[in-house]
């Protein structure tokens, strides 16, 4: 397994920062928050829906482990999703966008999600649909997999991001109302080029893959890539699962068996 680089915030954008914006212009308002509400954004990244929070009114502060990530943002904090550095209780709701499937242990994050949220407060999240929603990830998939039969895939890798997996997650650390959204967005490329430039980056799971491969490698995955896709005008669609669900009264449950 490639090790995912997290810091080049212009590279992660330019791969799937921009599709996440246009996830969470949809997410903010399905949540159904009242305006001037607090809000804490787990794994915030390059800001994409903390962006769309307070785009909405509302007061937000984001945390990312990741300092190249939230460099020039403001109200970011940097840390460990798993050991959030607030009160009991702070916040009115607590989001996450893309992150909770990179997080050792996504269990302990959510428990702290709910202890960091007011009792009866809101907790979300979004997280791509790999294994079947992310068509731009799963040509690339498809075709890594015919050079190399051993190469990972996300859909296989992630088994959180399934809309069960989310909603038993949510359940066993005692959240209530828990609902679970397909939320499908396009994703649009002007040619075969500005579809692959994205993965020479580094940032992300598939981009991460590519660059350890060798050259010879890399070259006949986008060789099978642009047989398989139209050079110009590329019509896709990228999907995110999205789950909320109603934080327990009386703290969150422990999740660990």
């Amino acid at each position: 397994m490639a090790q995912e680089v997290w810091q080049a915030g212009d590279a992660y954008e330019a791969y799937v920062g921009r599709w996440s914006r246009q996830v969470a212009a949809r997410f903010v308002p399905w949540l159904g928050v009242r305006a001037g509400r607090r809000w804490l954004d787990v794994g915030c990244g390059t800001g994409a829906l903390t962006s769309a929070v307070r785009a909405a009114g509302g007061a937000v502060v984001g945390l990312d482990p990741s300092r190249g990530f939230v460099a020039g943002l403001p109200d970011v904090v940097v840390g460990d999703a798993r050991a959030l550095p607030f009160a009991a209780g702070r916040f009115d709701i607590v989001v996450s966008g893309l992150a909770l499937n990179f997080v050792p242990a996504p269990d302990r994050a959510l428990a702290e999600m709910a202890r960091v949220v007011t009792p009866g407060g809101t907790v979300a999240a979004y997280v791509w649909d790999y294994a079947d929603g992310m068509a731009m990830m799963r040509h690339f998939w498809q075709a890594a997999r015919e050079v190399n039969p051993e190469a990972p895939d996300e859909g296989e890798r992630f088994p959180l991001c399934h809309p069960e997996a989310l909603a038993e997650l949510w359940r066993a650390t005692g959240m209530t109302d828990v609902e679970v959204t397909g939320i499908e967005i396009p994703t649009v490329f002007a040619d075969f080029d500005a579809y692959w430039r994205p993965f020479l980056g580094g940032q992300g799971a598939a981009p991460a893959y590519l660059l350890s491969r060798p050259p010879e490698e890399r070259e006949e995955l986008r060789v099978r890539l642009s047989a398989r896709l139209p050079a110009r005008d590329l019509r896709l669609t990228a999907r995110a699962l999205a789950v909320r669900a109603t934080a327990p009264p009386g703290g969150p449950a422990d999740p660990r068996p």
